[in-house]
């Protein structure tokens, strides 16, 4: 599937991608949801959110959590208030240690309330992002806080393409678990 440039693709792709992912998940067995994510043994996963998420809590909170700066940027620049796409302190450069302190945040979040939120959240970027008119979210220099990019890119970024990062995850999680 290519990726969206129209508000209509955002919105298939997504929720598509979004259904996906939860057949996966639903396909996952006891031993595979019981068991911790390792994949040390692969010397191609390098990034460091191979060693980062642990279990499907840790990808449904990542997910959350990257719906939520969605979320907040926009509003607040829809507003009128300034507001960077990620969190300060954090940029392009360092939004890996941004990753890592939304892990540590949520170590205690049982995996059903996780679930509950990013199902929430994924409603809620989808309601969002039908607010907005093709030209908007797909035409360069509309809203002046985007930058050189899209706003429907961060869209993209933050559903159908994450929900395809979770999707390699967990299976790489389960061919490691056979």
């Amino acid at each position: 599937m290519a990726r969206p440039t129209s508000k209509n693709d955002l919105i298939n792709a997504s929720q598509i991608k979004y259904k996906k992912l939860y057949d996966l998940v639903a396909s996952l067995t006891e031993k595979e949801l019981d068991t911790p994510f390792d994949f040390s043994a692969d010397v191609k996963k390098k990034e460091a959110h191979w060693k980062r998420d642990r279990n499907l809590r840790d990808i449904f909170i990542h997910l959350y959590e990257w719906h939520q700066l969605v979320l907040n940027w926009v509003s607040a620049n829809m507003k009128g208030e300034q507001k960077p796409f990620l969190i300060p302190p954090y940029n392009w450069k360092t939004y890996g240690e941004m990753n890592v302190e939304f892990w540590k945040k949520h170590q205690n979040t049982p995996l059903e309330e996780a679930d509950r939120m990013f199902k929430k959240s994924h409603e809620e970027v989808m309601k969002l992002a039908e607010t907005f008119t093709d030209k908007e979210l797909f035409t360069k220099d509309i809203f002046p806080w985007v930058g050189g990019s899209t706003l429907g890119s961060y869209f993209v970024s933050a559903t159908a393409s994450h929900y395809d990062w979770a999707m390699k995850k967990l299976k790489a999680h389960q061919k490691n678990c056979k």
